[in-house]
Order: C-alpha cells, then sequence, then structure tokens
C-alpha cells in the first residue's frame, strides 16, 4: 500500500470513528460488532493506541521523501513551499511535444506557474523546475520522451551538489496514459499532472519540494482553464495558438486521445472573445473578413475511403469532406488547406489506399502531416479491429503518399509565382543567416534575402527588416515546402493594398 493510500484509509477510519461516537455509538463496536474476551481486550487495547496514538497530521510530518502522492485523494487545499524554496526564487523550464493543443497548454500552465510566483527561463542549465509537455499518439512520441527522461534524471544526478532542489514533471496525456508507471515504477519525475490538472501545478510543486512524488491525472468533465489567459509571449515567435475546446467526443477506432484528454467540452463564448477579442458563430465568415486572421484552415481527412473512414469512426463520408472543401473555398477565396493523413489502417486495402491518393490531388493541400498506423492500446481498434497491413505495406504506401502529397503542394505554390504576398516576418531561414523567413497569409512559408527596405515607395529611407515586421515580397519561385521571393518594401496589414498600389506604379 502507498502512501497516499495509507491516507485515504486513515481519514475514512478515523471519520469512521467520529460519526459512530456522534451517533452515540463506540469505535470497537464499529470493528467488532461480534466479539469474544480475548477480541474485547484487543479492542480496549486498540481504544488506548487511538486515544494516545499518532494523528493524521502526524502521518503526514512524518512522510519521507520517497514517499509518493496522489493529489487527486487529497481533499485539504492547504499548502506550502518551503521557505528556502519559494516560488519566486524558482526557474521552469518548458519542453513542449506533439499536437497544438500542447502548445497551448504549455501557455496555460505558465500562465498558471507565473501567477503562483515562479519565473520562465530557456536554457535548461538554469532551470529549478523541467516541465515536459508530452503527446501519447504515437508510440514514437512516447518513446521520444523516455529517452529525454533519462537524460534529464542523469542530467539531475549530476547536478545534485550545485542544484540539489531540481524537480523534473511530465504533463499531458503521457502522464495521464502512464499514471504510476512515470512515478513509481520507473521513479524518474517527481510531479505528474494530467491534461485537466494544471491548476494545482503549483501545489503539486510545493509537495515535490516537500520530498514527495505528487501527482493528479484525474480528468475532468468540466475544465476548460476558461478563466486562465495563456501566456502567447515568446520570444520565439509572433503567432499563438487559440484553443477553443477540449477533449473528444469522436472515439475514432485509432486515436487515444478521450482516454487521455477526456469527453469534449467548449470553452465559454465569452472566455474565448476576452482571448482573441473577436469571434463570432460564422468561424469562415470572420476568417474572411478579418485581415489579422490567417487564412488557413486544418481540416484532417485521415484516409480518403468512406469505407476506411467508418471503420475509423470519423462520422463522415469522402463526399461530405470534399462538400466542406468546397464551402470552406467558396466563403474564403484562395484559403490554404493543412489535413493529417494516416496510411495502412486495419483492413484498408489497394483500392483504400487509391482513394487516399485521389483526394489528396483532387483537394490540393499546401501542408500535410503524413503518418503509417501505429496500433495504440485502450483504442477501439485495439479490441476490435485487426491491425493487419504488413509494416512494408504500410511504409510503401507512405511512402507514395509523401510523394503525392509534395507534387500537389508543389502545384497548388507554383501558383502563387509572380504575385506579391504580405509576410509577417519571424526570424532567419534554417539554411541561411543571409536570408530571412516567415509566413503569408495562408501560412505558407517565404524565404527571401535579407536587406534593408524603404518604408513608403516614393522616400529612400531604408530601414531594416526585424521579428513581427511585414514586408511585401514578390514571389519568384516555389517548391513543395515553400515559397521564394525578394522583398519589396516595409508593409502593414492595413497599409498593404496602398502599397501594391504605389509598386505598382514604379518599376522595381
Amino acid at each position: 500500500m502507498n502512501i497516499s493510500s495509507s491516507f485515504t484509509l486513515c481519514r475514512f477510519t478515523f471519520r469512521k470513528c467520529l460519526s459512530r461516537r456522534l451517533q452515540g455509538d463506540t469505535c470497537d463496536r464499529y470493528y467488532c460488532s461480534k466479539s469474544s474476551s480475548t477480541d474485547q481486550t484487543r479492542v480496549v487495547q486498540l481504544k488506548n493506541k487511538l486515544a494516545c496514538g499518532p494523528s493524521f497530521q502526524d502521518f503526514i510530518k512524518s512522510s519521507t521523501s520517497d514517499k509518493s502522492y496522489d493529489a487527486c485523494n487529497d481533499e485539504y487545499e492547504e499548502y506550502h513551499i518551503p521557505e528556502c524554496t519559494t516560488a519566486r526564487s524558482q526557474k521552469v523550464y518548458f519542453e513542449t511535444y506533439g499536437c497544438q493543443m500542447n502548445v497551448s497548454d504549455t501557455e496555460i500552465a505558465w500562465s498558471i506557474l507565473q501567477k503562483a510566483g515562479y519565473s520562465r527561463t530557456h536554457e535548461l542549465p538554469e532551470a529549478d523546475v523541467v516541465l515536459l509537455v508530452t503527446c501519447s499518439v504515437r508510440e514514437k512520441a512516447e518513446q521520444t520522451i523516455w529517452n529525454r527522461l533519462k537524460h534529464l534524471t542523469a542530467l539531475k544526478k549530476r547536478c545534485q551538489k550545485h542544484k540539489p532542489l531540481l524537480k523534473i514533471g511530465v504533463l499531458g496525456c503521457m502522464a495521464e496514459r502512464l499514471k504510476t508507471k512515470l512515478l513509481e515504477q520507473e521513479k524518474l519525475v517527481d510531479v505528474l499532472a494530467g491534461p485537466d490538472a494544471y491548476r494545482h501545478l503549483p501545489r503539486l510543486l510545493s509537495l515535490a519540494y516537500g520530498g514527495q512524488r505528487a501527482s493528479n491525472v484525474l480528468l475532468s468533465l468540466e475544465e476548460t482553464y476558461a478563466d486562465v489567459m495563456p501566456v502567447h509571449q515568446t520570444p520565439e515567435g509572433h503567432s499563438a495558438f487559440v484553443s477553443i475546446m477540449r477533449g473528444c467526443d469522436n472515439m475514432c477506432s485509432y486515436c487515444i486521445v478521450p482516454f487521455t484528454r477526456g469527453r469534449e467540452r467548449s470553452r465559454p463564448l465569452s472566455s474565448i472573445l476576452e482571448e482573441v477579442r473577436m469571434l463570432s458563430d460564422q468561424v469562415l465568415q470572420l476568417i474572411q473578413e478579418r485581415r489579422n486572421i490567417c487564412k488557413q484552415i486544418h481540416l484532417p481527412a485521415q484516409s480518403g475511403s468512406s469505407r476506411v473512414l467508418h471503420a475509423m469512426r470519423r462520422g463522415y463520408t469522402r463526399e461530405a469532406y470534399l462538400d466542406l472543401v468546397e464551402n470552406i473555398r467558396e466563403i474564403i477565396p484562395g484559403v490554404s488547406l493543412s489535413s493529417d493523413f494516416i496510411t495502412g489502417f486495419c483492413g484498408e486495402t489497394e483500392e483504400d489506399h487509391q482513394q487516399t491518393l485521389s483526394l489528396v490531388r483532387e483537394v490540393g493541400y499546401n501542408v500535410g502531416f503524413l503518418f503509417a498506423y501505429s496500433m495504440r492500446k485502450k483504442t477501439h481498434a485495439y479490441h476490435r479491429l485487426q491491425d493487419d497491413v504488413p509494416a512494408p505495406v504500410k511504409q510503401c504506401r507512405l511512402e507514395e503518399l509523401i510523394s503525392v502529397f509534395r507534387e500537389e503542394a508543389a502545384k497548388v505554390n507554383m501558383a502563387l509565382t509572380g504575385s506579391t504576398q504580405l509576410v509577417l516576418v519571424e526570424g532567419e531561414s534554417k539554411r541561411s543567416s543571409e536570408e530571412l523567413c516567415g509566413r503569408n497569409d495562408g501560412n505558407v512559408k517565404v524565404v527571401f534575402p535579407k536587406t534593408d527596405l524603404p518604408v513608403q515607395p516614393e522616400k529612400p529611407q531604408m530601414v531594416p527588416v526585424t521579428l513581427g515586421d511585414y514586408v511585401l515580397v514578390k514571389i519568384t519561385s516555389a517548391n513543395s515546402q515553400c515559397l521564394r521571393g525578394h522583398a519589396l518594401i516595409h508593409s502593414s496589414l492595413n497599409d498593404r493594398k496602398t502599397s501594391e498600389h504605389l509598386l505598382s506604379k514604379q518599376t522595381i
């Protein structure tokens, strides 16, 4: 029995005894309704122990650093951080893995810890707390976390002398899925917090500093963090994700998400409006109307075969998906679409695979996230379907899908050659310090040479381009990954048309 179970049992026993005494009963009657003289003697001894023995608080005070604490079972809100390790002196380092929801979760967790007095560092050696925001969608993602945890644990041991209070925590889906395996079996982490337990992070960390391994992986039917304003400002970017819902009710047969993130629930509209300052029921119309909203939509298809979509329990057909694409493009002309696809799902035939390829050709995406199927425990597919597509066939189909996807993406991007794109500058290109890169209105990467640019077409003053600037870029070439061109002038969301009009009168 672990210490948290012992605590729960002590509370249960104490409350039962108290209830019996308030009703005029006795503890000995509670333990022994039929007793012999020997039993009666034992009862008397037990009563004496209860009268002068340790209280529940004594159990808490005497807990050792090897004990584990399950915050889900705790009913008391009082906690503190030891004076020598106050939150104000602690620096938190985040590592985020997986999907956009994990990026949003990182911003929520940081907002909560910031209000609790923690500061943030982007340098691992400076950290007092290392938090990994994890993913369980694929086996490879989990293995990455395991490897990282072993590395951090080794680092923690090496730094024991000059940083003895370093704590490691696992947040998100992997914490929810593996629970005690991370906390007790492997003993690689000090804190576990599921996707619905980020409010408890200050408390869990205070317990960790008190010498206990602390966890809360209880899923909620109501938690949306509606009153928590995510901290979007990061030094490495000028864009952010806005989460409007949590969890999922689709129960797709291949997916672990409903089991790690719980049931679907939406944020109150008022909290979304507060965060983005704009939103309407007609999301597509809003995207079209507002210049400061990217004209890009992520529309996961997973498969182009209605039969496979039914097996995946996606809830729509190929035809319904294409109708949705047509509707989006009618409302938002020139919209960029990205998607997810899985090859080799249970029962997928070559005909099913060809239908997926034809869907990619028909839609024409800018960006795709393509994977071979890997069976996940607890899912519907694990219990009801057979992972019957051989691994070599999965890999072959994946390679073919990637090839077709790149061909179509290249066509979509090449259609923009010769156009002038408004680009939000994100920083230097990864391949060359002499080039800058950014995103156009469709979230497509644009690369262009680094150079000073005029602020106005008719004035000769040249100004350097910095992160967060908007510039007009003439597109000269394209491939499946990005657009390339040369920058013309500084601009903005409001001045784009004016700048283009003035430039059209000049020879550039």
